[in-house]
């Protein structure tokens, strides 16, 4: 029997959810395309993205066909590119297996798929009873049922899980997975929840005993580390640019960046020109700031990055860690949005 809790979720929903392109089809494939860009994305940044992915990609077949650099060129700007890799390696899994299999065991061991993504295709795409628990359902849970246990333990999981598989609606998931995932989003907020029109409000314990505020509970907070970057633009007379191949084992692997330098506290000027000197062995070249501790936030790092432009005559064999490209063809490689931004300071044109 579907619980009062999980009807009125349902008749809220269908007043104010959200009508977003992903809802409108029952194709699996595109339902998982959606997940993976919303797993670390809001979803107005994250539109144009699945829009422009669904129009190249219609289908895991032809994902599975695309190179990793188209792909990653398509996904540039929208970070955490582990995604990314894993979206292509999942549609490889896919095009092998002929179809995309209503198997939830072939599902959650698809690359990048953990339990709320896998919950969400099977329920959405499927019909099958499986319940999604992300940030927007742990809150409504939590604030609801007034749970104090903290949602980053062990025992909160588990609480949260055994819960939210209580509420679901068996006989409509995916309708009652969508509500109470919008529900978070658009009602029961983390900041300003709009308490006073909510249809839950005679049953929240949350409000009830005034816990709104300090519910859900965390119990840890990954400290933010600083780290401090020095690009060197390099560029050719006629019109060469130098180009690297980030290494795997750190943020934007496999993206393309200028040569960098990093270092434990921000580098001079004329400390950066005596590097570019040493390299050389030359003095035949020019040398300008172009902008100076621009921050770039990521979930656990705070970026300062300073920005040089250094002008050659010709190529410089001496510069051998990386690969020089015409700067006509600079389109066709994924930067980081730190570079990004940092080339639209120079007034460089992508």
């Amino acid at each position: 029997m579907i619980s009062s809790f999980a009807t009125q979720l349902e008749h809220w929903y269908k007043a104010f959810g959200r009508d977003l392109p992903w809802r409108r089809t029952g194709d699996p494939y595109l339902i998982m395309l959606s997940e993976f860009i919303l797993q670390q994305t809001q979803i107005c940044q994250g539109m144009d993205y699945y829009l422009r992915f669904a129009e190249r990609f219609p289908t895991a077949e032809s994902l599975a066909e695309a190179s990793e650099e188209e792909v990653m060129r398509l996904w540039q700007g929208l970070g955490y590119y582990s995604r990314a890799r894993h979206l292509h390696a999942a549609a490889k899994r896919i095009a092998e297996a002929g179809c995309f299999p209503r198997d939830y065991s072939f599902v959650r061991a698809l690359p990048g798929v953990g339990d709320y993504t896998a919950a969400a295709i099977m329920s959405f795409a499927f019909g099958e009873a499986y319940a999604v628990l992300d940030g927007n359902v742990q809150r409504v849970l939590a604030r609801h049922f007034g749970i104090s246990e903290p949602v980053d333990t062990t025992q909160g999981k588990k609480l949260l899980r055994a819960l939210a598989d209580e509420m679901l609606d068996r006989q409509h998931p995916a309708l009652y997975n969508q509500a109470i995932m919008d529900f978070g989003a658009l009602q029961c907020k983390p900041s300003s929840p709009l308490c006073e029109a909510c249809p839950l409000a005679e049953t929240c314990q949350a409000l009830c005993t005034h816990q709104v505020d300090k519910l859900p509970v965390k119990s840890k907070r990954t400290a933010v580390r600083d780290r401090y970057f020095t690009y060197i633009y390099t560029r050719t007379e006629d019109g060469k640019i130098l180009l690297r191949r980030r290494g795997s084992g750190d943020i934007w692997q496999g993206l393309f960046e200028f040569p960098m330098i990093e270092s434990d506290k921000p580098l001079t000027m004329k400390k950066v020109e005596e590097k570019v000197k040493d390299i050389l062995h030359s003095s035949l070249f020019t040398f300008h700031s172009v902008a100076s501790d621009v921050r770039h936030q990521l979930t656990h790092q705070r970026l300062h990055a300073n920005f040089y432009c250094l002008t050659l005559p010709h190529a410089n064999d001496e510069m051998v860690n990386g690969q020089w490209i015409e700067a006509s063809d600079l389109d066709r490689y994924a930067l980081p949005r730190l570079l990004e931004k940092l080339l639209e300071k120079m007034g460089e044109s992508r």
